[in-house]
């Protein structure tokens, strides 16, 4: 549960890092946070690791933390991130709460929301309801299945897809790519012992061809030195 705190708590935050955990000032006992991240006034982001004041010129990679890279130029890898340590700079302090305190923040944790997306492959949803691999799985997604009505006004249920699923239709289609393979590779080596054959052949032609061409020359070299001298 991400929570935003005002400046006037925000205070017991202060020159703490990402990732500690501390009691803040609200008035509930043993209520415990983490800090995640956040964002200076100009909406740059806290990037973990950097302990320079100020904001910070970084080349990141495609795909990390602070930097998306979506939509951007080749080479455009340049990013302005702020230090890791929490200060006055701040308008944005992302918390999670690790800890609940003796009474509840109205608003906050006196409420219980459900979760509305579960995991997506078979293994992770057999470990989440402590299933056997012999147990249907299919029958306890619809757990986080959301019905809603659509601009038509019908009502539709959506479930998650399920992945890494075995079922007797993806064994089929297993057995039906490995024949599949089975017939090209029978087909290739039929191919190439083909073109074998037919290279031997034509290889044997030109010898032929070669040799008897070379003893036509010598016949005609032998006629030739065999014959009288016609010279006065």
């Amino acid at each position: 549960m991400v929570a935003y705190v005002e400046l006037f708590y925000s205070r017991a935050f202060f020159d703490k890092r990402i990732s500690k955990e501390t009691f803040c000032l609200t008035g509930v006992q043993g209520l415990c946070f983490k800090i995640m991240g956040g964002c200076d006034k100009q909406g740059f982001p806290m990037k973990q690791g950097v302990l320079t004041p100020g904001r910070v010129c970084l080349l990141l990679l495609r795909g990390t933390l602070c930097f998306r890279g979506y939509g951007r130029h080749n080479g455009e890898r340049r990013k302005l991130v702020r230090r890791c340590t929490v200060s006055q700079n701040l308008s944005v302090l992302n918390l999670v709460i690790v800890k609940k305190g003796e009474n509840d923040l109205p608003g906050l944790t006196d409420t219980e929301k459900p979760r509305m997306r579960g995991p997506k492959r078979a293994p992770k949803i057999r470990k989440l309801f402590n299933h056997s691999n012999e147990d249907d799985v299919r029958k306890y997604v619809n757990t986080y299945c959301q019905t809603f009505t659509t601009k038509a006004g019908k009502e539709v249920s959506k479930a998650p897809k399920i992945q890494r699923l075995v079922t007797p239709l993806t064994l089929r289609r297993k057995r039906n790519r490995i024949t599949e393979k089975k017939k090209r590779i029978v087909k290739s080596k039929a191919v190439a012992a083909d073109y074998q054959k037919l290279l031997a052949t034509r290889l044997q032609e030109r010898r032929e061809r070669h040799s008897g061409r070379s003893l036509a020359k010598r016949r005609s070299k032998l006629s030739a030195a065999s014959k009288p001298s016609t010279a006065a």
